[in-house]
């Protein structure tokens, strides 16, 4: 009996482990369908937001393309991923398109204003990927995008929301959450560059 606890225990905090990678299963799509009819679900396209310059970007114009979208920070040890961002938009921009939001909600490291933050990224990375105006990422004021990004119920599987600055979420050609990815996962890790290219 005492075996069997044993290995009930070990089992429940082996399911506790978390990751900094996490993809779409299999059976989303089945595991969506059964959610109540109550929940409305939105699709990405529907989303109208603020570029960083105060202009309005439609999503619907991403339709058919891979979308990378980033919460980012000025002031954070994972900030030198921008330059990784711009390469990979220099380099694979036809496979995916680059969608970064400043957001302050961690560590206080995204403390500037919208212009501030476009001279910083110009200057300092040359920046040319489609940038947004900063956004609340988590907490009560979080934007509907990134619940969109962190609710199953709207995204039919994923419930993580950023942890920290430069996590990551990849959104296939019909408009579904693939994959998030942690921090630690730089732009051009292979597992990353795997998912885009396929």
């Amino acid at each position: 009996m005492f075996q069997n606890l044993f290995l009930l225990l070990v089992s429940a905090l082996m399911a506790c482990g978390t990751s900094d990678r996490k993809t779409r299963p299999e059976n989303a799509n089945n595991a969506s369908m059964e959610t109540t009819e109550k929940t409305e679900k939105k699709s990405i396209y529907a989303f109208k937001l603020k570029a960083i310059d105060g202009k309005e970007i439609d999503f619907a114009q991403f339709k058919g393309k891979k979308l990378l979208i980033v919460n980012t920070a000025s002031e954070c040890g994972y900030t030198p991923q921008y330059a990784d961002l711009q390469k990979l938009h220099e380099q694979m921009g036809d496979k995916v398109v680059i969608l970064g939001f400043p957001a302050n909600n961690f560590g206080g490291q995204e403390p500037d204003g919208n212009a501030e933050i476009a001279t910083f990224c110009k200057k300092n990375f040359g920046v040319t990927f489609q940038m947004f105006e900063k956004v609340e990422v988590v907490g009560k004021a979080q934007h509907p995008l990134f619940q969109w990004l962190s609710d199953k119920e709207q995204n039919g599987w994923n419930s993580e929301a950023p942890k920290w600055n430069f996590s990551k979420y990849l959104i296939n050609e019909k408009g579904e959450l693939i994959k998030y990815f942690g921090s630690k996962v730089k732009p051009f890790d292979a597992e990353l560059l795997d998912a885009i290219k396929s």
